[in-house]
């Protein structure tokens, strides 16, 4: 007995082109083909798969076309989409948002999807080995495809490989499950050139792939996330991993930077992070969401924000902050589009804050200050972004990142009565050093009894200065870095006695590997920071974190070192390490971590006599994508012993020296056996004391179910 050939209606309004009847031509080798008019098409046409391939963008479908479409659609039917049909998806009420992208790209070299590997199990790509599948070398291809936005309801699948380069932002095969059926669109899948080999039978195998999964019917793995059942399952696909953090909050998949809006709400806390669902690449940027009852455990939540199509914020939402107004959650954002970046606003639609109602009359400031140069650059009208809100003496106040042309960074003031009228008052404070950041984002003040501290991130560090307001600036006291390695955009949340504060901990790994790994950043453990009565900077590792020790490893261990090496009992790559370091005549000591047994994969800590702390990353990992330089900060006091605590996640290593100096490193370690500890001391004698390891539970426990209220 042999299959019945699947049923393909190729839809042809006309003569055909060249690209139909080459389409048609490759389809009649394999498939039961009919040519159908789409204005005849009747929801219940006997064919599997229809297939729209249209070299010039659909013209306005009329009202019966679209309707029998849908409604086929909306039964259980398959529909395909290929070249500039993909613009067909907003007539059909498929998506509200239409490609922004439409075009004709000449190939000149290997090009075809660049597969997320969150769905490399998609039968389209079962005939594949790797994420990268050129189908053509050569000719003229239009297309009509996703780039600074994404679709509302669809889910990417694949990109763009052109050659060598990745191009993430370049969508090529995106997936909609409307109603009972099924939707494809794959914007460059071109038959009228011919391709050399092999990228001729990637294309025929590729092709066969899309139409016989649109014959099989819907598939749900591949619908956009949209519950925590859902993002589980996405999070799921990634627990194989080593490299990726257990403990740290992370995305689910795909791309995660600033931490964003962080608030408390009836006993819930809320993380909101910058992220975008397309990919793991920084694009379209959307308010990603998790919670937690206790800090350290959390669930994903549905995507809070996303950009609207014909608002301030199209080309994405960026960082801002929340308060409660009226006993509200408010959220105040940036919105960017084209070469504008403006404040925005947006309220809670319900209790869980899953949904959130934009201001209407957004923006909330229509342009940057006048009196002042405020700097342009080639991406922006006016560098001017990011948003730190607080209630003080009967008003609200707003700070405002920006840059000052020939200056420096700047941080604007502004002032308001209601969150939505608001009038500038100044720059708190300004770059008074040439190496001081041509820009200064995401500002944020914390007050505390006596100083008041204002950090700053100058895409390169987080500069922080503590010191008091007077007549509206900032008179600076003392200055440093809040972290001297892999961490940006900090953001805190108010908790009853004070403030713990997230930061952003960017790959340190290329966009290739980004991509192969399916997700991109983490934030930090939240972290206690406090100024004592001095003026002194002190950080200290959040004491909700205790609740995740599962196994203690070592407890309370001392030794004495001379020229030799120990190496504890302990071992694994979720892990809080705890000792004391005491130098007497050595010149340095060095902790190992991620170390193999032959030692040739290993990351080391090194403490010297010059109070010095070093991460020495040459040896951190056998992938050739990573960076591999040293990362270094001095320690204070320095008549004292070193107190560290060290907390090890997959490929991060987090440094609290001595509860005032912190340094985050970016590791990958490629072997499953780099998973050891050992301590050695060089030049004389140095006792490490109080030695304890514990190995961490997970941040987002298997038993961690979504909300139902």
């Amino acid at each position: 007995m042999t299959a019945t050939p699947v049923r393909v209606g190729l839809l042809v309004d006309g003569r055909p082109s060249d690209r139909q009847e080459a389409a048609r031509e490759w389809a009649d080798a394999r498939y039961d083909v009919e040519a159908v008019d789409p204005a005849q098409v009747d929801p219940s046409t006997p064919h599997d798969v229809l297939w729209w391939h249209r070299e010039e963008p659909p013209t306005a479908l009329d009202d019966r076309t679209a309707s029998a479409l849908a409604a086929y659609v909306r039964d259980g039917g398959g529909l395909l989409l290929s070249l500039r049909a993909v613009g067909a998806v907003t007539s059909l009420g498929v998506e509200p948002v239409a490609p922004d992208a439409v075009g004709t790209r000449t190939v000149t070299a290997p090009t075809g999807p660049l597969w997320r590997s969150v769905y490399d199990d998609h039968p389209a790509v079962d005939a594949f080995e790797g994420l990268r599948t050129p189908v053509a070398d050569r000719g003229a291809v239009p297309y009509a495809r996703y780039e600074e936005q994404l679709p509302a309801e669809g889910e990417v699948l694949a990109s763009t490989v052109e050659g060598e380069h990745d191009r993430p932002e370049q969508t090529s095969v995106i997936w909609w499950h409307p109603g009972e059926g099924a939707v494809l669109g794959a914007s460059e899948l071109a038959f009228a050139s011919a391709a050399g080999e092999p990228y001729g039978a990637n294309r025929d195998r590729l092709a066969e792939g899309l139409i016989d999964s649109l014959a099989s019917g819907p598939d749900s793995r591949f619908d956009r996330p949209a519950s925590g059942e859902e993002f589980r399952r996405l999070r799921g696909k990634l627990d194989d991993d080593r490299q990726r953090p257990r403990y740290h909050v992370t995305p689910p998949a795909n791309w995660l930077n600033d931490p964003n809006g962080l608030i408390e709400r009836d006993g819930t806390y809320h993380l909101f992070y910058q992220y975008n669902p397309g990919g793991p690449y920084h694009n379209s940027i959307h308010w990603g969401h998790a919670t937690s009852e206790d800090l350290v455990h959390w669930r994903d939540e549905p995507v809070a924000l996303a950009p609207s199509p014909d608002g301030p914020d199209r080309d994405g939402c960026w960082s801002g902050c929340a308060v409660e107004f009226d006993g509200e959650p408010t959220i105040l954002y940036t919105g960017g589009r084209d070469r504008r970046q403006l404040p925005c606003l947006a309220t809670a639609a319900d209790s869980t804050l899953r949904s959130w109602t934009k201001e209407r009359s957004n923006p909330v400031i229509e342009a940057p200050p006048d009196d002042v140069d405020v700097l342009e650059t080639e991406h922006w009208q006016a560098e001017f972004r990011d948003h730190c809100v607080w209630h003080e003496d009967g008003r609200w106040h707003q700070l405002i990142g920006s840059g000052l042309a020939d200056v420096g960074g700047t941080v604007f003031r502004y002032s308001s009565e209601d969150l939505r009228d608001w009038r500038y008052e100044g720059q708190l404070l300004t770059a008074d050093r040439p190496d001081a950041g041509a820009v200064w984002e995401c500002p944020e003040l914390l007050r505390f009894d006596e100083w008041d501290l204002l950090h700053v991130s100058d895409y390169e560090t987080v500069p922080y200065f503590i010191g008091t307001r007077r007549d509206g600036e900032f008179d600076v006291a003392a200055r440093g870095v809040l972290d001297h390695g892999d961490f940006y955009a900090p953001q805190s949340m108010a908790v009853d006695d004070g403030y713990l504060t997230w930061g952003w901990l960017p790959e340190a790994r290329d966009t290739e590997a980004q991509w192969d790994a399916g997700w991109s950043g983490s934030l930090s453990v939240p972290r206690r920071i406090e100024v004592d009565d001095a003026g002194g900077l002190t950080q200290r590792p959040a004491p909700q974190l205790t609740a995740l020790r599962e196994t203690t490893q070592v407890d309370g261990a001392s030794v004495s070192l001379d020229d030799e090496r120990w190496t504890p009992p302990a071992g694994g790559r979720a892990l809080e390490l705890s000792a004391t370091i005491a130098l007497d005549d050595a010149d340095a000591v060095t902790l190992s971590v991620f170390e193999s047994p032959d030692r040739r994969e290993r990351t080391e800590i090194r403490y010297s006599s010059t109070n010095e702390l070093v991460v020495d990353r040459s040896a951190a990992s056998d992938d050739p994508r990573v960076r591999s330089d040293d990362q270094r900060m001095t320690v204070t006091p320095y008549d004292g012993p070193l107190a560290l605590r060290a907390f090890l996640d997959g490929s991060t290593v987090e440094l609290f020296a001595n509860e005032r100096h912190c340094l985050t490193s970016r590791v990958y370690p490629t072997r499953a056996d780099s998973t050891g500890i050992s301590f050695a001391a060089s030049g004389g004698r140095a006792d490490v004391e109080d030695v304890t390891v514990w190995e961490l539970g997970d941040a987002y426990p298997d038993s961690a179910t979504p909300r139902t209220d």
